[in-house]
C-alpha cells in the first residue's frame, strides 16, 4: 500500500474519533438504570440548591373571612309627662339571636338621678363633671326592653335633654342612639330671644323716619300751594284783565328755592334711611360670621349653630347628634372618643372628612381626628372614604388624641370646607 493511502486512512480514523467524542454527551444514556422509587423520593425532598425552586402549578386559593353581621338594636327615649324629668328608654333586638348590651343615659351637668329601673346604677366617668346611668342587659331575639328614669337638680321648669346610647359588650362600639327632652307640664315653648343693642330700637327709628317723612312731604306740597297763588298775581295786571308783557327787558327772575324747614327734614331722612340700610347689612353680616368661634368665623355656607349633648344640630348638609363624650385616664397622652350621631338631610351624596372635625381646649388649642385611632375603634372601617348616601343616618365613634390631661370642652363638626359647622358643649 503507498505510503499516501496509508497516512488518508490514518486521518479519516482520527476524525471519525473526534466525531464520537463529540456526540457523546447528546447522547441519552439508555444504558443506565432506573432508580428505585425510594431514591426519586430521596432526590425529590433534596433539590439541588444551585437550581431555583420551581412555583407550583395551582396556587392555593386564600378565602377572605367575612364580619360578622352587625347585631339589629335601636335605642327609642321619650319623656315622662311628670312633674320630674322622666324618660322612658326602649331597647329593641329585632335579630334572631340574643345580643349583650350596654345602655348609657347621658345626663346633664348638676343633674342626677333620684329614680332608676331595676339593674341599673348611677356612675361618674373618669374625667368628666356629668353623670350617667348604665345597665348591662342580655336582649333576647326580637325583644324589646323598657328602661326609666327620674331625674332632680334641674332647674325649675327648664327643659332637660338627657340622650341614651346601647353599646357592644365592650362598652365602646355603638349600636344605635336617641335622645329626648322633657319639658315641665303646661310649659310653653321659649320665645325668641329679645334683640339686644339698635335692633330693639329699630321699629322706634323706623317709625320716626317715616314721620319725618310725611312731614317733610307735607310741607314742599303746602308750600308749592302757597306759591302758585303768588305767581298767578305777578303774572296778570288786574282781575279779570290779561294785557300782553310790555316788551322792555325785565330783570331774570330768581328761581325760588324751597325754605330750609323743608330740605332738613328731607335730608335727615335719606340720611338716616341710608345709614339703618348700611348697620343693617353690616349686623347681617357680623351675626353670620359668628366671631365667637375660631374655624367657623368667616364660613360662607349655611349657618352655625351650637348646642349641648343630646341636642340634634343642623349645619350647610349634615344634622349632627353628640351623645357621649368620654376620656381615658393618661399622663403624656390621653385618648377622648366621642358618640356622634350623623344624618345626611340633603337628597345628594355627601362626602365629609376626619380632619374637618375639631375638639377644642380651654386654651383655645385644638385637634383633628385621629384617623388610625378611629378606624380601629370602628372595627377597621374608614368611616370617611365613601360619602354618605341621601337621607342615610349612621351612630360611629371618633377618637381624639390628646397631649397632657387636659380634656376637650367644645366639639365642632362639619361636612365640609366651606360649611359654617356645628359647635357642641361637652362637660
Amino acid at each position: 500500500m503507498p505510503a499516501s493511502r496509508r497516512h488518508h486512512r490514518a486521518l479519516a480514523a482520527i476524525v471519525h474519533c473526534v466525531g464520537l467524542l463529540t456526540a457523546l454527551p447528546v447522547l441519552p444514556a439508555a444504558g443506565v438504570p432506573e432508580a428505585p422509587a425510594a431514591g426519586r423520593q430521596h432526590a425529590a425532598a433534596t433539590p439541588d440548591p444551585s437550581m431555583p425552586a420551581a412555583p407550583p402549578a395551582v396556587p392555593t386559593p386564600t378565602r377572605v373571612a367575612s364580619p360578622a353581621a352587625r347585631p339589629k338594636v335601636s335605642v327609642a327615649v321619650a319623656p315622662e309627662h311628670t312633674a320630674e324629668p322622666g324618660y322612658r328608654i326602649e331597647v329593641r333586638n329585632t335579630g334572631n339571636a340574643p345580643v349583650d348590651t350596654t345602655v348609657r343615659q347621658e345626663l346633664p351637668e348638676g343633674v342626677s338621678a333620684t329614680t332608676i329601673s331595676d339593674g341599673g346604677r348611677q356612675l361618674r366617668p373618669g374625667g368628666s363633671a356629668a353623670t350617667e346611668v348604665t345597665w348591662r342587659l342580655r336582649l333576647p331575639p326580637r325583644s324589646t326592653t323598657t328602661l326609666g328614669t327620674t331625674l332632680a337638680g334641674a332647674a325649675a321648669q327648664q327643659p332637660v335633654t338627657a340622650p341614651a346610647c346601647a353599646f357592644a359588650s365592650d362598652g365602646r362600639r355603638p349600636y344605635d342612639c336617641a335622645t329626648a327632652t322633657w319639658t315641665a307640664p303646661g310649659a310653653t315653648a321659649a320665645g325668641p330671644q329679645e334683640p339686644t343693642g339698635w335692633r330693639r330700637q329699630a321699629p322706634a327709628l323706623l317709625v320716626g323716619a317715616v314721620a319725618v317723612l310725611v312731614l317733610g312731604v307735607v310741607g314742599f306740597v303746602t308750600w308749592r300751594r302757597r306759591r302758585r297763588p303768588v305767581a298767578a298775581a305777578l303774572a296778570s295786571d288786574g282781575p279779570g284783565t290779561v294785557y300782553p308783557r310790555p316788551a322792555a327787558p325785565r330783570p331774570p327772575a330768581r328761581r325760588r328755592k324751597p325754605p330750609v324747614w323743608v330740605v332738613v327734614p328731607v335730608a335727615a331722612t335719606v340720611l338716616a334711611g341710608t345709614v339703618g340700610a348700611a348697620a343693617w347689612s353690616a349686623t347681617q353680616r357680623v351675626t353670620a360670621i359668628d366671631t365667637d368661634s375660631q374655624p367657623t368665623s368667616g364660613a360662607w355656607k349655611g349657618a352655625g349653630a351650637s348646642g349641648a349633648l343630646g341636642t340634634p344640630l343642623r349645619e350647610e348638609a349634615f344634622e349632627f347628634t353628640v351623645y357621649r363624650m368620654s376620656c381615658e385616664p393618661g399622663r403624656d397622652a390621653r385618648q377622648c372618643q366621642a358618640t356622634v350621631g350623623v344624618r345626611n338631610l340633603t337628597p345628594e351624596h355627601q362626602s365629609w372628612h376626619g380632619k374637618l372635625q375639631r375638639a377644642y381646649l380651654a386654651d383655645g388649642n385644638w385637634v383633628t381626628t385621629d384617623e388610625q385611632a378611629t378606624r380601629r375603634a370602628n372595627q377597621g372601617r374608614d368611616m370617611f372614604a365613601e360619602p354618605m348616601a341621601a337621607g342615610s343616618r349612621m351612630v360611629l365613634p371618633l377618637v381624639f388624641t390628646i397631649n397632657g390631661r387636659e380634656a376637650p370642652q367644645r366639639l365642632e363638626l362639619r361636612s365640609g370646607v366651606f360649611s359654617a359647622g356645628v359647635r357642641v358643649e361637652v362637660p
